[in-house]
């Protein structure tokens, strides 16, 4: 009977632990393109860019990418990053990245926002 009850008890004690939710898709998949997007952006734009929460730009004209929704909203960049961008600051090479990679950006560059 004892063993009845410290059973009991033992069940009840890991029923009540608080669970961790689990994560939804949509969050998953948000977290994984932010993921992809800072990989790229240490790659690609991390030469001239702070690309981080702070730090400053290896290249003063290059804005760190935690400002740009400052100066207009990111989300408008997509279009220029799957075309090819070539504007920003005057020594900004050509990038073009494939319209996944691009959201991946963008994505990322949303992340830097909060």
């Amino acid at each position: 009977m004892r063993t009845r009850s410290l059973l009991a008890a033992g069940a009840v004690a890991l029923l009540s632990l608080p669970l961790p939710l689990p994560m939804s898709r949509p969050a998953r998949a948000w977290d994984r393109q932010v993921d992809q997007g800072g990989r790229l952006a240490r790659t690609h734009c991390a030469r001239c860019h702070a690309v981080g929460r702070a730090g400053t730009s290896p290249l003063l004209a290059a804005p760190p990418f935690r400002d740009l929704h400052d100066r207009y909203p990111v989300e408008d960049l997509a279009e220029a990053l799957a075309e090819g961008i070539r504007t920003g600051h005057p020594s900004m090479p050509e990038f073009r990245f494939d319209p996944d990679q691009a959201q991946s950006l963008i994505a990322y560059l949303k992340s830097l926002e909060r």
